[in-house]
């Protein structure tokens, strides 16, 4: 998750133009780790617009090698086709979707964006940790990290690591 320096994960109007791009925080190593991307739709829609074009394999090489490989997991309140390689489409009960996911034997499954679900499926248990990037920048308003979120949720952090650009990304294990 991006997130402002005010804790914003996106300023009004879905805008995320003051993120940064911060490829850096990619590690290869950890990537090894993941066999599923679960994502919000328009999250999906957003990544799907992007990661597998030309642009994107000159860009970031090794990040559309990997989005574009894995399998995309896509919550959405309605079934639709999804239009890009090695993708599931979720809807009705979500929560339980994950939970069965999460039992089926493989690696990690990491969420990218999608607040709201990670909101969602956080009321659950079912987020074992966060990472989350603090960009160097203060957008003023726009929508809460974790907006929606009932109770307060307690998280303990395990580790941290500063990028060139001012980006700090804070790791932080759930419950």
């Amino acid at each position: 998750m991006n997130v402002s320096l005010d804790g914003y994960f996106e300023a009004p109007g879905h805008d995320l133009s003051w993120a940064k791009n911060d490829f850096e925080a990619f590690s290869p190593e950890q990537s090894q780790e993941v066999d599923t991307i679960l994502l919000g739709h328009r999250t999906y829609e957003m990544m799907k617009s992007f990661w597998p074009t030309p642009q994107a394999e000159q860009v970031a090489p090794e990040i559309a090698r990997f989005m574009n490989a894995k399998n995309k997991v896509v919550a959405s309140h309605e079934p639709f086709e999804p239009g890009w390689k090695n993708v599931t489409v979720i809807s009705g009960d979500v929560a339980g979707a994950v939970k069965k996911l999460k039992q089926q034997p493989g690696k990690d499954i990491i969420i990218l964006g999608s607040n709201n679900l990670s909101v969602s499926l956080m009321r659950e248990g079912l987020i074992d940790e966060f990472q989350i990037l603090v960009n160097p920048v203060a957008i003023g308003e726009g929508t809460s990290l974790f907006a929606g979120l009932p109770k307060r949720a307690d998280l303990t952090l395990t580790e941290t690591r500063k990028f060139d650009s001012g980006t700090i990304l804070l790791t932080y294990r759930a419950g």
